[in-house]
């Protein structure tokens, strides 16, 4: 079931409020793209800590008459070689009854018209599961480039 055409697509800051839903989201998000399973708690924490501190980055969220259709996660990242901050983008979650129906697309104009409003951004990054072919296609379309890099990491 998609969304009512006529229904106006809004998207917003994250609040306190949105915790739960943002909780459930990045589950969602988790277990539909890696299959891993992400303890409650532990979401809880890590999304009441960047809602605590805007300082580290910010949610977006995604309204069809006031529900909840998307959201996603941006934080920043300076770069000495651009004398400016990337803005990446994380933790996107549309619900499958919601998909192809312009939520991703709102989300992301969102996020370049705040990143355009600041000065000091020069541009924004995202990472993505090699197989979520169905991502990386929707990212082509609004104009992201895959770029050459590899992502590495040592988790503590």
């Amino acid at each position: 079931m998609h969304d009512e055409p006529d229904a106006v697509l809004t998207v917003r800051r994250g609040r306190t409020d949105d915790a739960d839903m943002l909780v459930a989201y990045n589950q969602a998000m988790a277990l539909e793209t890696e299959g891993k399973e992400l303890p409650g708690d532990v979401v809880a924490a890590g999304v009441a800590g960047l809602l605590e501190r805007p300082e580290h980055g910010f949610y977006l969220v995604a309204e069809r008459g006031g529900a909840p259709v998307g959201s996603l996660m941006v934080t920043p990242e300076w770069s000495d070689w651009r004398g400016g901050f990337f803005w990446w983008v994380q933790s996107v979650f549309v619900p499958a009854k919601h998909r192809r129906t312009g939520v991703y697309r709102a989300l992301y104009a969102s996020v370049l018209a705040a990143a355009d409003a600041e000065a000091d951004v020069r541009g924004v990054r995202l990472y993505v599961e090699r197989e979520n072919t169905g991502a990386r296609a929707a990212y082509e379309r609004l104009g992201m480039e895959e770029t050459p890099y590899r992502l590495y990491e040592a988790l503590l």
